[in-house]
């Protein structure tokens, strides 16, 4: 058994409930399965469309969900990697004559190294502090490529006419809702995994221990910089691949992409999915996005509707919508394995009897 599957079970036996918890990878693949059916399922290139933004959405969501559960960070920033990947995908496709591969390499390795280099100054802090410096950071970026019409085409956004083929693959694969889901879901999904088993890794338990005492963390001899840098540089890395992936599927990209409400909306996905939870913003962004368009297309007014049902998740379920979904999974299996014990005791007790 490996040992996700491992630590699941001890939880289960610890805990004095009766509960089952799949194995991280047994999710991932039934995950992956999931998306290379839906396509095949729904019918309409408008839904598909939907769904694809959506998980693009579920990449960025991610990104800040995983230093809100690792570190107990709140970035108002994280649109600037999500953006930076994509800017990057654009200009070196334009301009550098680079092998497609490389270029997608290098648009995720810059704001990741980007990223490393500002958690190094800007982990420091915490609470308001940190979230404005993230804000000033983002501001900072978004202005860069507004403002330098000659680079990133301003307000007019960067578009690029993609290569015939992608790392092995036509250019029209990434350009077309039904296999571009599958591709993004599949990132997605195999992301969610290895975040799955970091939080459950030395580091991953590390990084939770200075989240919740950094000052005895220290004491015992841990450094607590590198580990949250290191952290940031994560959740940096996922938003510049979901920018990335962004860019293939619109061959566009705008300063919109970087401005703070971009973070803004992430947040707000990762909090009524439930960041404490590994798939929680992903399952906040689609959710975010479907009652969005579904809102939209019944009232303008559909960003005050948002902000209650936000209102209403932060006060009344602060685990969100994935706590809801682990209670009503743990009430379930606890009710089957708990027939199946009153099953096999009353058996037992008749063959005993029988014997008798």
């Amino acid at each position: 058994m490996s040992g996700p599957a491992t630590h699941s079970q001890r939880e289960v036996t610890t805990s004095g409930h009766a509960r089952f918890v799949p194995p991280a990878w047994v999710l991932a693949l039934l995950s992956i399965g999931f998306g290379l059916t839906l396509p095949h399922l729904v019918k309409g290139p408008t839904t598909m469309t939907l769904l694809t933004q959506g998980t693009l959405n579920a990449l960025l969501a991610t990104s800040v969900g995983v230093l809100i559960r690792q570190c107990g960070l709140v970035s108002f920033g994280h649109a600037t990697f999500f953006g930076l990947g994509a800017y990057l995908t654009g200009l070196l496709l334009k301009s550098s004559g680079l092998p497609t591969g490389l270029v997608l390499f290098l648009a995720v390795l810059v704001p990741t190294l980007l990223g490393f280099v500002i958690a190094l100054v800007i982990v420091r802090l915490s609470g308001v502090a940190f979230s404005m410096l993230t804000l000033a950071v983002a501001q900072v970026f978004h202005e860069i490529v507004l403002k330098w019409r000659d680079l990133a085409g301003g307000d007019d956004g960067l578009s690029v006419s993609l290569p015939s083929t992608i790392i092995g693959l036509p250019g029209s694969v990434f350009q077309s809702a039904n296999s571009m889901f599958v591709i993004c879901w599949t990132t997605l999904s195999l992301i969610l995994f290895g975040l799955a088993v970091f939080s459950r890794s030395r580091m991953g338990r590390l990084v939770h221990a200075i989240r919740d005492n950094e000052e005895r963390a220290r004491f015992i001899g841990y450094e607590t910089l590198l580990p949250r840098a290191l952290v940031f540089a994560m959740s940096a890395a996922i938003g510049a691949i979901g920018g990335t992936l962004f860019f293939l599927y619109n061959g566009f990209v705008s300063p919109d992409l970087l401005h703070w409400t971009m973070s803004g909306s992430a947040l707000v996905m990762a909090i009524v999915g439930g960041a404490e939870f590994v798939v929680g913003p992903a399952i906040g962004a689609l959710v975010f996005l479907g009652v969005k368009d579904a809102l939209g297309n019944l009232t303008e007014h559909w960003q005050a509707i948002i902000g209650v049902v936000l209102i209403v998740i932060t006060v009344g379920f602060p685990s969100g919508l994935a706590g809801i979904l682990a209670a009503v999974w743990r009430r379930l299996t606890r009710r089957l394995l708990g027939d199946r014990k009153i099953a096999k005791r009353s058996s037992v007790r008749t063959v005993e009897g029988k014997t008798q």
